[in-house]
């Protein structure tokens, strides 16, 4: 499924909307976020988190993860971009976000490939000045179940 959008503010509509059924399936999720440098990847993750009360949400570039959590969800929003090895998540105890009805949101997932959940959706963010494509793709029943939802919302 691919989806184009005209300005930030269409992004963080559409982020707004997956958020909202993403929490209302009460399953832990895996979305990898794809895409060069400045495709709007954070962009993405922020208006994510942000459905969910949380105002400030830092790019996890240098920490490598940032975790928002409150008593209705869990979100981890993880950035492999700095990795110079995979196994540097096991030092940060990469198994531990993935219990319970977590979701992970993760930016350069290739580069953290073998250590991190394999993935529910894909989200391939590709284009130029304020114009953005998004390309879904579903890599398991629950990410089927999101994009029969995004394809009706």
């Amino acid at each position: 499924m691919n989806r184009t959008f005209h300005s930030e503010a269409e992004i963080q509509q559409f982020a707004q909307t997956l958020a909202h059924y993403v929490q209302n399936l009460k399953h832990s999720i895996v979305i990898y976020l794809e895409g060069d440098l400045g495709a709007g990847k954070t962009t993405l993750a922020r208006g994510f988190i942000q459905t969910f009360g949380f105002q400030r949400v830092k790019s996890p570039t240098y920490s490598l993860v940032e975790s928002y959590q409150n008593q209705t969800i869990s979100i981890h929003h993880f950035d492999c971009y700095r990795l110079s090895d995979p196994e540097e998540l096991e030092y940060i105890g990469i198994r531990e976000y993935s219990t319970g009805n977590h979701i992970q949101l993760i930016e350069w997932a290739e580069l953290g490939k073998g250590m991190i959940a394999p993935a529910d959706l894909i989200i391939h963010i590709s284009g130029e000045d304020n114009s953005r494509t998004l390309a879904l793709t579903a890599q398991s029943n629950i990410g089927e179940k999101l994009l029969q939802f995004l394809e009706t919302a």
